[in-house]
């Protein structure tokens, strides 16, 4: 009886101890080009992983662009031309601009553009104004915006990939929002 629940308890152990190394998620040398709502790395070489309360440190401490880039739903092909369609809202972090669908993988010219353009604009062209990049929990549209930042030159990257929920989960404030639109 003594044997067997030592035998339980050991294997209930070693679980335990291989259970974060089995969950843990490598960094891609590219993009990821799919199944975007997945388990993310721990890590983004260039940029900083923050946990929310990290992220509520970067905030109160001064000037930060928050980067939303969650995708904008479109359209339904088949509404008929004439009805008034609104997309779903979205509430983000107080401060945050939402750049939809930057977080692709891989993105067309104009989106280069506009990511480009957009953050150009929004840091004034400072490449070491603090940025943070998020979107959802396990969501690798926040990973790739970040590692897209990094690769642009931006030297205070910091990653959030918790996202909203890890926001919320701790009664944290949000806003409706709206994308900013790709000129």
């Amino acid at each position: 009886m003594a044997t067997a629940r030592l035998f339980r308890l050991a294997a209930l152990a070693l679980m335990l101890a291989a259970g974060p190394a089995l969950s843990q998620t490598a960094e891609p040398d590219g993009y990821r080009l799919d199944d975007y709502r997945a388990p993310v790395p721990a890590t983004l070489k260039g940029a900083t992983v923050i946990d929310a309360a990290g992220l509520e440190r970067m905030i109160r401490g001064g000037p930060v662009l928050l980067v939303d880039v969650l995708p904008q739903p479109p359209r339904p092909d088949k509404l008929p031309p004439d009805t008034l369609w609104h997309p779903p809202a979205r509430r983000d972090i107080p401060g945050s601009v939402w750049l939809a669908n930057i977080g692709y993988g891989a993105l067309s010219a104009e989106m280069e553009a506009y990511f480009h353009d957009a953050l150009a604009a929004l840091t004034l062209g400072d490449l070491s104004r603090p940025l943070v990049f998020y979107c959802e929990t396990n969501c690798w549209m926040s990973w790739n915006a970040a590692r897209r930042a990094v690769a642009e030159g931006y030297t205070a990257v910091h990653w959030f990939p918790g996202g909203m929920q890890d926001w919320t989960a701790g009664n944290r404030p949000t806003w409706p929002n709206t994308p900013l639109p790709v000129k």
